[in-house]
C-alpha cells in the first residue's frame, strides 16, 4: 500500500513539474508589470536591513509529537454472538470458500462467540506457524541465540565448520544479507586468520539435525520455487541462491554449500570440502552468534519464512530435551502447548512451518492460542462458550499478574495492507480492513487461511481463525479477506 502511493504521489509531482514551466512563462510577465509596486513595498525593509535594524522574530515554539496510536478503549461494548452471526452470514456462505471452517472470540473476554465447523482439522498452510511460534515464546527466553563454530579438525590443516542450526548467517560482501542483524561468514574467516591455523580442507558438520531433511508432505518444486531448503544445521541466507531475494531458488545442499563459501573466502580448493564431524573436545577457533530468537520469529511470522520456522521449531525442541529433527520438534511443539493448557485435539503435524499438505489444525485452537495472547492481565477466561476451550478459572498459558507470555505473538503478525505477506491485500477490496486487521496468512495450492485479530467498529478486539480448503488461493483468499473485513466493520454489541 505504501509503495503504491509513493508511486502515485512521484507521478503527481511529475505532472505538477510540467504544469509549472507552463505556468511560470505567462505568470512571467505579470511578476515584471508588478515589479515596481513590490520595489516600494519591499525598499524600506531592505534599507532597515542594510542598516542592521531588522528585528528576527523569537524562534517557534518546539512540537510536541501527538500518540496516533491508541490502546483499545475498556469500555468498548462486547460483541454478541447474535451481532456476528448477522454480520458474517452474508460472506460465509461465499462459494469461493469452498471447505470452510472458523472461529471468533472476544480478545477480553477469551468467549468464544462465532464458530463454524470449528472443530475440523483443516490444512492451516502457514498458520501453522502460530503454534511454532507460541511454543518458542513458552519454551525459551526470547533472547536466546544460536552459535556456529569452527573447530580444528582431525589432521593439520583441516577445520571443522559446526553447525548449530543458525540458517540466517550471511556471506554478503557488506554484511547485509536476507535476515536483519544475521551473523556474518566474514567474521569466522577473520577469527580463523587470526587463529594462525593453516587451513587445506574444511569439513561441513550437520550433526545438530538429525533425521530426514526433507519433511512428508513437501515438494521438492518447492526448493527451485523457492519456499524451502532441505534442513540442515547449518545454512546461507536460508539456502538463497539470490541472497537478496524472498523467493530465490534454494541450494539443495545447504550445508556443504555454506562449507564452500567458507572455503572461497579462505581460499580453499572446494573440492577440499566435505561432511563430517568434529573431533571430540576439538579447540575453538571461530564462532558467531545468531539474532535474538525474537527477531527470528518477527522474520518467520511476518514474512512467511519456512525454513527460519522449521529451524525454531528444532530450537524448542533442544529445549524441551527432544532430538533435533522434524519428529522431535513437532513432539516438543505438542508437549508445549499441552503442557500450557491447550486442547489439541484434531492436531495432526508433520512439521513446523505449514508447508506439509499432510499437516491439520482445527480452527478452534489457532484462535485459542491468539485469543490468550491478546487476553489483558487479571482477564478470566470464558472459551467454553460456544464450543470453545478453557475454563472460567484459569487461563491456558496465562500469567496472572502480567498477562499471557504468548502477548508478542500479537505484535509478530502481518499488518493487512502494509506489511509482510498482506503487504498486498486489502489494497483494491476490502480497504476497510486495511491498518486495523493483523493476522497470520497461510497459503498452499489446496489451502488459504487467516488467523489473527481486528479492532471492530466498537472498538473491541475480537481474535479469528478462518481457514478454507479446497479452493485455489487467488478464488478463497479475496474471500477470506471479506470475512475479516466484516469483522472489522461489525458494530455487533
Amino acid at each position: 500500500m505504501f509503495g503504491r502511493n509513493k508511486q502515485n504521489i512521484g507521478g503527481l509531482e511529475a505532472k505538477r513539474r510540467r504544469r509549472i514551466w507552463i505556468i511560470v512563462s505567462s505568470v512571467l510577465v505579470l511578476v515584471l508589470v508588478a515589479a515596481a509596486s513590490v520595489v516600494a513595498i519591499l525598499k524600506p525593509w531592505t534599507e532597515e536591513f542594510r542598516h542592521g535594524g531588522l528585528t528576527i522574530a523569537d524562534p517557534p515554539w518546539p512540537v510536541k509529537p501527538v500518540p496516533q496510536v491508541a490502546p483499545a478503549p475498556v469500555t468498548a461494548p462486547a460483541a454478541t454472538t447474535n451481532g456476528l452471526t448477522a454480520a458474517l452470514a452474508p460472506v460465509v456462505g461465499n462459494p469461493d470458500l469452498g471447505i470452510f471452517a472458523g472461529s471468533v472470540s472476544d480478545g477480553d473476554t477469551g468467549k468464544v462467540l462465532w464458530t463454524m465447523d470449528a472443530d475440523k482439522a483443516m490444512i492451516p498452510s502457514s498458520t501453522a506457524k502460530i503454534l511454532t511460534t507460541a511454543a518458542g515464546l513458552l519454551a525459551l527466553p526470547d533472547d536466546h541465540r544460536l552459535t556456529t563454530k569452527i573447530v580444528a579438525g582431525a589432521t593439520p590443516g583441516q577445520i571443522v565448520l559446526v553447525g548449530g542450526g543458525d540458517p540466517t548467517i550471511t556471506a554478503q560482501p557488506d554484511g547485509k544479507g536476507y535476515y536483519p542483524d544475521a551473523p556474518k561468514l566474514q567474521d569466522l574467516v577473520a577469527q580463523v586468520k587470526a587463529s594462525g591455523q593453516r587451513v587445506d580442507s574444511i569439513v561441513v558438520d550437520n550433526s545438530a539435525y538429525s533425521g530426514p531433511n526433507f519433511a512428508p508432505g513437501w515438494e521438492t518444486s518447492d526448493i527451485a520455487g523457492g519456499s524451502i531448503a532441505p534442513m540442515d544445521a547449518v545454512m546461507i541466507d536460508g539456502g538463497r541462491l539470490d541472497p537478496l531475494v524472498e523467493y530465490s531458488p534454494r541450494t539443495p545442499t545447504p550445508a556443504l554449500d555454506a562449507g564452500k563459501k567458507l572455503a572461497a573466502e579462505l581460499g580453499v580448493d572446494q573440492a577440499k570440502v566435505t561432511l563430517g564431524t568434529a573431533p571430540a573436545g576439538a579447540a575453538q577457533l571461530a564462532a558467531v552468534q545468531s539474532a535474538p530468537l525474537r527477531e527470528r520469529m518477527l522474520q518467520a511470522m511476518v514474512h512467511s519464512d519456512n525454513v527460519l520456522a522449521e529451524a525454531i521449531g528444532r530450537e524448542v525442541a533442544v529445549a524441551s530435551g527432544q532430538e533435533a529433527s522434524f519428529t522431535g520438534a513437532v513432539t516438543a511443539m505438542s508437549t508445549v502447548l499441552q503442557a500450557a493448557g491447550f486442547d489439541l485435539a484434531g492436531l495432526k503435524i508433520s512439521d513446523n512451518s505449514g508447508l506439509s499438505t499432510e499437516d491439520h489444525i482445527p480452527p478452534r485452537l489457532l484462535n485459542r492460542v491468539l485469543t490468550v495472547a491478546a487476553l489483558p492481565a487479571n482477564a478470566d477466561a470464558q472459551g467454553n462458550s460456544a464450543g470453545g476451550q478453557g475454563n472460567s478459572t484459569a487461563d491456558p498459558a496465562s500469567d496472572k499478574a502480567g498477562g499471557s507470555p504468548l502477548a508478542p505473538l500479537l505484535d509478530y503478525l502481518p499488518v493487512a495492507g502494509g506489511t509482510g505477506s498482506l503487504a498486498n491485500r486489502y489494497v483494491d477490496r476490502d480497504r476497510d480492513g486495511a491498518g486495523w486487521i493483523r493476522a497470520k496468512t497461510g497459503t498452499l495450492s489446496v489451502s488459504s487461511a487467516l488467523v489473527g485479530y481486528v479492532l471492530d467498529r466498537d472498538g473491541r478486539v475480537l481474535t479469528f481463525a478462518l481457514m478454507s480448503n479446497d479452493r485455489p488461493p487467488e478464488v478463497s483468499r479475496p474471500a477470506l479477506d471479506a470475512v475479516a473485513n466484516a469483522l472489522r466493520n461489525c458494530g455487533c454489541s
